[in-house]
């Protein structure tokens, strides 16, 4: 679908707007593999694990658990607990809220040092540490060249957003750079009206007024207003995650809010972009928007980009 030239000024010189308060987002929600040490003279070290309502959280031990030294405070907060003979597996249930802290201790069966080890469940809206790697031994050469692997994967992952943040930076403002760094191409922008298809938790405040889903050559972008009357206290949206029905996750690249979400300033956006060039990048996705402390937290489902039209996937310009 082809548009007019004031719809991507009005997307996207909103979110390149000079005085726009933007945050960059990091991104995905699950935080990777997290190694952890424990040492004999450490039994006292806790160490500190995030967690995320509705997803899995794996911890895999180089030892044999106790089972029945399994403790995990406010167990009934968690829809899944499920200890293995080297593995813990568990899922906070939807009813937690950010910031919320729970104390988790494991037991051994060897008898050696240390024979206990405790960790610390800390909530957070949409980011969770998935896998958790935890060494009572020293750790085999295996284990250090894989990680070196991910750290090599990492810096290189580090270089290319440089390499896209200089050539951004660089760039022309306006609608000229958004053609030069090919963000834009000549289909223009595609966008949906969601209108009543998307779907907010109930009891929820600040509520959605409207919603738009665009899509560029390379980028997706949500725009949400709000609905003043729903946020009896300033609401301002720091961070944001897009995640697919197969729990797939779209890179943000930045989050912008015209201002403060408040009964005395109505009319108020947000505007979530992130990286989209695939086709895969297709169906319906869950958009969670919170503030700095992760305590309101405002969740839309069934969010809809436009496909891409034929001309884009035949390389046609």
């Amino acid at each position: 679908m082809q548009h007019s030239v004031s719809t991507v000024l009005f997307l996207f010189l909103l979110v390149s707007e000079g005085t726009a308060r933007a945050q960059q987002a990091s991104s995905p929600g699950a935080l990777g593999v997290r190694r952890v040490e424990l040492a004999p003279e450490d039994a006292q070290s806790v160490a500190e694990v995030a967690v995320s309502p509705g997803l899995s959280t794996v911890f895999i031990f180089d030892s044999e658990l106790s089972r029945e030294a399994v403790e995990l405070q406010g167990r009934e907060r968690f829809s899944v607990l499920d200890a293995g003979q080297s593995t813990l597996r568990f899922v906070p249930s939807e009813g937690i809220s950010a910031g919320e802290r729970f104390r988790l201790t494991v037991g051994f069966q060897d008898g050696a040092a240390p024979a206990t080890a405790t960790f610390v469940l800390v909530a957070h809206p949409a980011r969770s540490e998935a896998l958790v790697e935890v060494y009572r031994h020293k750790r085999g050469v295996e284990t250090y060249q894989e990680e070196a692997r991910q750290a090599r994967v990492e810096a290189q992952q580090c270089r290319e957003e440089n390499e896209r943040l200089r050539a951004e930076r660089n760039a022309p403002g306006g609608l000229t750079g958004l053609i030069s760094t090919a963000v834009l191409d000549k289909r223009g922008v595609d966008f949906h009206d969601l209108g009543r298809l998307v779907s907010q938790s109930p009891g929820v405040s600040p509520v959605a007024r409207w919603v738009y889903a665009y899509r560029t050559s390379r980028r997706v972008a949500v725009v949400v207003e709000f609905d003043a009357a729903g946020a009896a206290q300033p609401w301002n949206a720091t961070g944001a995650t897009l995640r697919g029905k197969a729990n797939e996750e779209l890179k943000v690249l930045q989050v912008w809010q015209s201002g403060p979400v408040s009964p005395d300033s109505r009319g108020q956006r947000v505007v979530v972009e992130a990286e989209a060039a695939s086709e895969r990048f297709q169906g319906s996705f869950t958009l969670k928007l919170w503030e700095a402390d992760g305590h309101r937290t405002v969740t839309l489902g069934n969010v809809i980009f436009p496909e891409q039209s034929e001309n884009a996937r035949s390389g046609e310009h």
